[in-house]
């Protein structure tokens, strides 16, 4: 509702004339944090530590793998208490890498999380000082505001991103 609002008020001011053409420009900011350096190396960082733990996984999985076939091919050899024994070793350990699995998808979700809240937040700051430095009365994101048509001259992606990895460099 509240967004309605806000475009709603964008679309009676421009059309009153408060804005000249070209005052209003906006940004795409997953373009901007997919290709800024600090996305792309943000990504690959993720990358890196999701291959770690693929290899940790894996290995993992064999184990348990191994496991449940030693205790299928001694089934017959073993007593009912060493058999009951082996399988509730067994179970412990899966739920021990149920748990382990669980928190690497929670740690590399709020990496994740905290890389693109922080690139964002730079990115941000970034389209401000280009808005003041080039007299944008407004500075809109594309996907948040509902743009049905921009035309591509009023598109500062491009620029922020530039602007950006200038300035974290």
């Amino acid at each position: 509702m509240l967004k309605k609002i806000v475009m709603l008020s964008v679309l009676l001011l421009m059309s009153s004339g408060a804005f000249a053409a070209g005052e209003v420009a906006f940004i795409d900011l997953q373009k901007a944090l997919n290709l800024s350096d600090a996305g792309v190396k943000a990504k690959a960082e993720i990358g890196q530590q999701v291959k770690k733990y693929e290899a940790k996984v894996a290995a993992e999985q064999q184990a348990l793998k191994d496991m449940q076939k030693e205790m299928e091919t001694q089934a017959v050899l073993l007593s009912d208490d060493a058999r009951a024994k082996k399988e509730r070793e067994f179970q412990q350990r899966a739920k021990e890498f149920q748990r382990f699995t669980k928190d690497i998808q929670e740690e590399l979700q709020q990496k994740d999380a905290d890389f693109t809240r922080k690139i964002i937040d730079e990115i941000l700051k970034t389209a401000r000082q280009l808005g003041q430095e080039k007299g944008y009365g407004m500075i809109l994101e594309k996907a948040e505001s509902s743009i049905i048509y921009g035309d591509p001259a009023l598109d500062l992606t491009d620029d922020v991103i530039k602007a950006f990895n200038l300035s974290s460099k």
